[in-house]
């Protein structure tokens, strides 16, 4: 049976550390985001009283910085998600809308019809994006939702949030899967690149929301998690400012 063993903290940021990116190209970096308006390059030493340095601080927002992502060829960051190949960017927004963008900054496409009415919601839905049309909507959640996370082949879909549960979809068939109790609200999902709860399904860490650091007593909360691209380390950045590290043991 596999846990995690916590490995150390990464002090630098002066705010929550709300979204954390990792890559394969360079196992030694990672990049997060925070309330405190700045994007953080590290440095992983993995040193036991310091798991990694802040090599680079990106200043430029003038607001909480809410995500961070590496491109597949590590060459970029955004503070918006990338599409597979490198050339789209999805952006959701406060005003309901949902944008597709080239890199070149240039807004290609207004996604309206079938949106969101509300700024938070329950529903889980999913866009086509090659017509630009809304494919599916996935009932279940009685709470908002805070995160969604997609299965690296793309076929499945974890979202957690206000209720304390886990949901996995099925993307290709569009059906609910099963669900998991977290036991308080979700903050992030995100899925093991190489771990499988069966042949098929990839198993997301769900634990986003309870991930504590025993030694405190006021203990902080979990608002974003990364696996390290060979799966075996896993970050977690937190409400006292701190990139807590685990790795997994067996």
């Amino acid at each position: 049976m596999e846990s995690l063993r916590y490995l150390g903290s990464m002090p630098g940021h002066k705010g929550w550390v709300t979204a954390i990116a990792t890559s394969s190209e360079n196992p030694d970096m990672i990049l997060t985001a925070s309330r405190d308006k700045t994007i953080i390059v590290w440095s992983l030493t993995r040193d036991e009283d310091q798991y990694g340095f802040p090599k680079r601080i990106l200043h430029g927002h003038n607001h909480f910085v809410s995500d961070v992502v590496i491109s597949s060829d590590g060459q970029f960051a955004l503070s918006s998600s990338f599409s597979a190949d490198n050339r789209q960017i999805v952006s959701g927004s406060r005003d309901r809308s949902i944008k597709l963008w080239n890199t070149l900054g240039e807004c290609k496409y207004d996604i309206k019809e079938d949106g969101h009415t509300e700024w938070v919601s329950c529903v889980v839905k999913v866009w086509e994006l090659s017509k630009f049309k809304l494919k599916t909507n996935h009932y279940g959640h009685t709470g908002y939702i805070n995160t969604i996370s997609v299965s690296p082949d793309g076929s499945l879909a974890a979202s957690g949030g206000k209720d304390g549960i886990t949901m996995l979809w099925d993307l290709n068939e569009g059906k609910h899967l099963y669900s998991l109790e977290a036991g308080d609200i979700v903050n992030a999902l995100v899925f093991s690149p190489n771990r499988t709860g069966s042949a098929r399904r990839p198993r997301p860490a769900s634990r986003s929301s309870t991930l504590r650091a025993k030694r405190q007593l006021a203990a902080p909360e979990c608002v974003s998690i990364a696996w390290s691209a060979d799966g075996q380390t896993l970050f977690g950045g937190f409400t006292d400012d701190l990139v807590r590290v685990w790795t997994v043991v067996s």
